[in-house]
């Protein structure tokens, strides 16, 4: 009797952060600032990583992927009244959003293996950091993100709901669809743990290995400022890997039954804020990238 409430809903309505228009319009002004400087900023380094034959390098070439993001659609968002998306509209936001996180962790994996390479084995860099090395990095965290994400996509897809489509939330995720059906989800969320466990767990020991070592070679350095300019370039790095990792366990790797709405949005939007602002963490604070641009703005004004 029950399966006979079961409905497939045609699309979803998003409930967003605020039903209140002037606070929605002054939210949407602010992010359209900060995602207009963030794409400026984020272009702006992919060509000088381009045009600068010092900072063609492995990390940089890995920095220019991070800077995905579902910020557009939420953007729209805050000025519609109605926040619907399609089913189809909704699985793509899904699809997305957990193909770059999860590609986001072996991007960052691969960053850290790159200082391991530079700082442990300096001689041996050049073959352990090869293009073919480079690009194998790349090919692999899209690869592995696209079929996790399909895997979660397809199965939520086929979940049943009881009569509501409203999501309380501000894009479509896996969490807060899961919530709405009313059929066990166990599968899903044992699939959601086990393969974000894995490749959470996985890109977690190649990071701390990859420092253990680092850590060990910098305290070997008998210099003080050799010891500060090694840890520098490390940094923004261990901060990125501590705030993708602290949000996505908090969002992803516990039970349905703990979830709470308007905490996780709060989480949810730093997870999707934050990607977008890492090269630019990363890189703008880095003395390389400042010498860089200001070689290519002397150039500019040079050739004017």
């Amino acid at each position: 009797m029950l399966e006979n409430n079961y409905i497939r809903a045609n699309e979803f309505i998003l409930v967003g952060f605020t039903d209140y228009l002037p606070l929605r319009v002054t939210l949407f002004l602010v992010f359209l600032i900060v995602y207009t400087l963030t794409v400026v900023g984020n272009m702006g380094l992919i060509i000088l990583v381009n045009v600068s034959s010092s900072l063609q390098t492995p990390m940089y070439y890995f920095l220019s992927n991070l800077s995905f993001s579902v910020a557009p659609k939420m953007l729209v968002n805050f000025l519609v009244s109605r926040k619907s998306t399609s089913t189809y509209g909704c699985a793509l936001q899904m699809f997305f959003f957990a193909c770059f996180a999860d590609a986001e962790y072996i991007i960052l994996a691969a960053v850290a293996y790159d200082r391991y390479a530079a700082i442990c084995n300096p001689l041996l860099y050049s073959t352990l950091m090869s293009k073919r090395v480079c690009l194998c990095f790349i090919v692999l965290a899209y690869f592995s993100g696209s079929m996790t994400s399909l895997v979660h996509v397809c199965l939520t897809c086929r979940l049943p709901f009881c009569g509501s489509n409203v999501v309380n939330h501000f894009f479509c995720d896996i969490p807060p669809l899961l919530a709405l059906s009313c059929t066990d989800t166990h599968i899903n969320e044992l699939l959601l743990f086990a393969l974000c466990g894995f490749i959470q767990t996985s890109t977690f020991v190649v990071i701390f290995f990859s420092y253990f070592c680092i850590l060990i070679t910098v305290l070997n350095i008998k210099s003080s400022g050799g010891r500060s300019k090694t840890f520098s370039t490390c940094a923004s790095h261990l901060i990125a890997v501590t705030l993708l990792y602290g949000t996505h366990l908090f969002m992803y790797l516990r039970p349905t039954t703990s979830y709470s709405i308007d905490t996780d949005k709060v989480i949810a939007f730093y997870s999707v804020v934050l990607p977008m602002f890492n090269p630019i963490i990363y890189s703008f604070g880095n003395k390389d990238v400042k010498n860089a641009l200001k070689k290519l703005l002397e150039r500019y004004w040079a050739f004017k």
